[in-house]
């Protein structure tokens, strides 16, 4: 029991309870740390939103490494290409829906 994961027969991995209380305490720095960087008033906007993106990010590291076990193994590589294709449609969704918010906001009444 000394691997970081036990191999199942369709190459799932399920981490040990050591990994879980890992992800677990790294998820709740993070949260931790972006609600103290909005709280404490230290920063100006923009750098709060920014450093809440950086660790929303880093938590959604945490989270596929620790939880959803994905990494870089063939067995993975199916569950790899999907998260991927998952990520890079929010990009275009949001990336669209902020274009477009934009272009109104200009062509509209804001001005």
């Amino acid at each position: 029991m000394s691997n970081a994961h036990i191999q199942t027969a369709e190459g799932e991995s399920h981490g040990t309870f050591a990994s879980y209380i890992v992800g677990f305490i790294l998820a709740a720095i993070l949260t931790v740390a972006a609600f103290a960087a909005v709280m404490m008033h230290q920063l100006s906007p923009v750098a709060t939103v920014a450093i809440i993106a950086a660790l929303a990010a880093i938590q959604v590291f945490v989270h596929v490494v620790f939880f959803l076990h994905m990494n870089g193994s063939s067995s993975q590589a199916w569950n790899t290409v999907s998260f991927l294709f998952a990520i890079m449609c929010l990009i275009f969704f949001i990336g669209g829906t902020i274009f477009i918010m934009h272009d109104v906001a200009v062509n509209m009444m804001s001005r």
